[in-house]
């Protein structure tokens, strides 16, 4: 119920009060008469209770101060506290090695690239080729931030694949789609480049390339996979499928979930917003095609994605603000015809993978049965 048809409402029963007071006066006290009203408009507001999406979140108090950024005149912002970061190693003893290779120095865009050591110390052994876009609501974090290299170095060894971490460029000084073209970019460069490193060229198996994501990360790999063209230089045929994880959307119209949530310590409603306002470009609202994955030109590419075949994987937790919109996201997919997979356990919250070691780990086996669950697909 919006704030003015609460006002009518409330209007509307005072006017009847007054009536109904006059009328039947000689029947009723005005202590009887008052308990009756109070009952009703508390029943009504019972009624309206059940209607969360009506609702409208309280003002934000200082969301840049939540999300401890300074907002430049110019339109940038200052991140003050810089997260832990973690270099490539080579070290032998490692189960997993990495290192980083430039795509774009121009755009400062790279990827850091982790294989199994085993597989490099046995015969060359072609694995899949996970390509991962790190979370952080587009304007945080980096593929060299301690939580998503010690992500991909577990994910490497635990689901024995290839991982590429792809170095994509932040808002609000590069808004969307910047990180969607540098990852589109990055797949090129994956294909045309890959002759010149011996880990791709030795390691994986390029029939066998999966998109991944968190949060927005998760958001990034599902817009780059939908502008992945039929024919497009042959990538379309290198990718299997997308692997969604907590993907990071919105719409104008709140879910149950998000207003159920409203104040979550992990992903608030007002910073939530914030990130948006932040990230799309100028003038756009929460509908836009970036953010609301049900409007504009997505649902005639997610066509694209159907007729090439591939299968996707969504994973959300019931503590996580945007578990209704994943949800959403399944069930459009598959009203769509495309081959998706929801995984949604109880409890936990937005980011849970990144913290918490035994989560990735849980996850993983997830991912891990997916891949092996395709065709020609069965890993170790």
């Amino acid at each position: 119920m919006t704030t003015i048809s609460f006002i009518l409402l409330t209007l509307a029963i005072k006017y009847h009060h007054i009536v109904f007071l006059k009328s039947t006066m000689a029947f009723f006290s005005l202590t009887k008469f008052t308990f009756l009203f109070s009952l009703t408009l508390t029943f009504l507001l019972m009624l309206n209770s059940t209607k969360p999406q009506t609702l409208s979140p309280k003002p934000c108090n200082n969301p840049y101060k939540q999300l401890n950024l300074i907002l430049n005149p110019n339109g940038t912002i200052t991140r003050p506290n810089k997260p832990p970061e973690t270099p490539p190693s080579l070290d032998p003893t490692l189960p997993v090695l990495s290192k980083d290779l430039i795509i774009n120095q121009s755009k400062g865009t790279w990827a850091r690239i982790y294989v199994p050591r085993k597989t490099l110390n046995q015969t060359p052994k072609k694995l899949p080729l996970v390509i991962f876009f790190h979370g952080g609501g587009f304007i945080f974090l980096s593929a060299a931030s301690t939580i998503f290299h010690d992500f991909c170095f577990n994910m490497a060894n635990d689901i024995v694949s290839v991982v590429a971490s792809v170095e994509y460029r932040l808002a609000p000084e590069h808004r969307l789609p910047a990180a969607y073209e540098d990852a589109v970019e990055a797949l090129h460069w994956i294909k045309t480049n890959y002759q010149s490193d011996d880990w791709l060229k030795n390691h994986v198996d390029f029939s066998s390339v999966f998109l991944m994501g968190s949060s927005a990360g998760g958001n990034i790999a599902y817009n780059t996979g939908l502008r992945v063209e039929d024919g497009d230089s042959g990538i379309s045929k290198m990718i299997k499928g997308l692997i969604l994880v907590q993907p990071f959307f919105s719409g104008i119209h709140r879910m149950d979930s998000e207003l159920r949530l409203v104040s979550d310590s992990h992903l608030s409603l007002c910073n939530n917003d914030m990130l948006w306002e932040l990230s799309l470009p100028v003038g756009a609202n929460r509908d836009h095609e970036y953010c609301n994955p049900t409007v504009g030109d997505n649902i005639l590419r997610l066509e694209n994605i159907r007729r090439l075949g591939w299968s996707v994987l969504v994973t959300d937790c019931d503590g996580d603000p945007l578990v209704d919109r994943s949800i959403g996201l399944v069930r459009f997919m598959e009203k769509k015809g495309v081959r998706v997979m929801g995984h949604f356990t109880k409890g936990d919250y937005h980011g849970v993978q990144d913290s918490e070691p035994l989560k990735a780990k849980e996850l993983f086996v997830v991912i891990k049965k997916f891949i092996s669950s395709l065709p020609n697909q069965a890993i170790e």
